[in-house]
């Protein structure tokens, strides 16, 4: 199947369409013949600016094929939405599913679009009513959204909050109990799962996976067979962008991004693992 060439400066991601699914994927294109492991994620395991985010480099490690499914800015839902992937991970050896943040979810207070997950499509009366006076009209995105919200009323915007919380424990455990086989929960950021009510964590423009604590963990945990925490060495976060290919517009996006230095170490992690 053709590639669509998408590039950033000399980086090609080398986007493909699997089976049905309407979204792309990272390639080069996986060989599912042969046994391979599935990887679902958002941006970070999709590896943005990244030239061999770490799957691919777990391939070369372990000498299997390894399909990366992650997709940009996705959140649960977006693979809740998508069969084919689904249907790709029961032949897996193992799906490593990465934690996701909560934002970019469908919730009791907006709809996000079933793709491009950071994109807000419609909001609700509920939301109306908890923020009288809110105009949207000029808001399309998840992360404008909820720092509007942040800025007009930190309490009420707590209420948000919560609400993104138990979503996020729903439709996270409604994708795991559709992913049959062996499956591993990757936790990968450059700080541990905070602890429930950390403010740190629960700002807008939180560090990834943002809105997500260790008690959301805790919910999940016994819906997978395992669970791996990364946190970033020293080393990885003084790396920061070395190695990492964007264009000047891009570099405030690459800084929150995962550099090389952290996929070699989560790859090396999930080495042992898988």
């Amino acid at each position: 199947m053709k590639h669509d060439r998408i590039t950033h400066g000399s980086l090609e991601y080398c986007l493909y369409r699997f089976g049905r699914s309407q979204s792309r994927f990272r390639g080069p294109r996986p060989d599912l013949r042969r046994p391979y492991l599935a990887f679902l994620g958002g941006t970070e395991t999709f590896g943005r600016f990244v030239p061999q985010p770490f799957p691919q480099l777990l391939q070369a490690r372990l000498g299997t094929v390894c399909a990366n499914f992650a997709n940009g800015n996705a959140g649960p839902g977006f693979f809740l939405e998508d069969p084919s992937v689904l249907l790709a991970t029961g032949d897996a050896r193992a799906t490593v599913i990465a934690v996701m943040g909560a934002q970019n979810l469908s919730n009791r207070f907006y709809r996000v679009h079933p793709r491009r997950n950071d994109r807000v499509i419609a909001t609700s009366g509920f939301l109306k009513t908890l923020f009288p006076g809110l105009d949207t009209g000029d808001i399309h995105f998840t992360g404008h959204l909820l720092e509007t919200l942040s800025g007009l009323d930190a309490a009420r915007f707590e209420i948000v909050v919560e609400e993104l919380k138990l979503a996020w424990v729903a439709r996270m455990s409604a994708l795991l109990e559709r992913i049959r086989g062996r499956t591993v929960l990757l936790w990968a950021a450059a700080h541990p799962p905070p602890e429930p009510g950390d403010g740190v964590y629960r700002a807008p423009l939180a560090p990834a996976p943002r809105f997500v604590d260790q008690a959301m963990i805790d919910r999940i945990s016994p819906l997978v067979t395992q669970v791996v925490e990364y946190v970033a060495s020293d080393q990885a976060r003084a790396a920061g962008c070395k190695g990492m290919v964007f264009t000047p517009s891009e570099a405030r996006a690459a800084r929150e991004m995962p550099g090389p230095a952290m996929h070699e170490e989560i790859a090396n992690l999930l080495a042992g693992v898988l």
